[in-house]
């Protein structure tokens, strides 16, 4: 019992270490066939939008004074925990279902695509503006 526990053990963590490897397509929908494909696509589509989240807010952060910087992060780390909790409530409906995973990765992926076009905006300011922090 004991030897048969460990091999599916085994077999689990390769299956999960494996999976990082995926080299699916993402935008060809025959490359995407099973929830695991799916689910490893969601997750590239909440990595890329991660990645230009983080640097769009640190080119805008870089602008601003010292006073700025500190409350534009403050609104940050709240933003992120109102994305999570948001989130995580729009998709409770499929926790511990095989879609919940891509249902909040996409969930996630969208409202950081709209947080990136947010400071962006806020990065575009004209000069002058005087609702607009610089």
């Amino acid at each position: 019992m004991k030897t048969s526990l460990w091999r599916t053990v085994a077999l689990l963590s390769f299956s999960i270490a494996g999976s990082s490897a995926w080299a699916g397509d993402c935008n060809n929908a025959q490359s995407v066939q099973t929830q695991v494909d799916i689910d490893e696509c969601a997750s590239q589509a909440l990595n890329k939008a991660d990645a230009e989240l983080n640097q769009t807010y640190v080119d805008y952060r870089k602008r601003l004074d010292k006073t700025q910087q500190n409350q534009i992060r403050d609104v940050q780390l709240a933003w992120i925990k109102y994305r999570d909790l948001s989130c995580k409530y729009a998709t409770s409906r499929s926790a511990g279902g095989s879609v919940h995973n891509m249902a909040l990765q996409s969930c996630l992926t969208e409202k950081t695509l709209e947080r990136t076009k947010e400071l962006k905006a806020l990065s575009a300011c004209p000069e002058g503006d005087v609702a607009c922090p610089r």
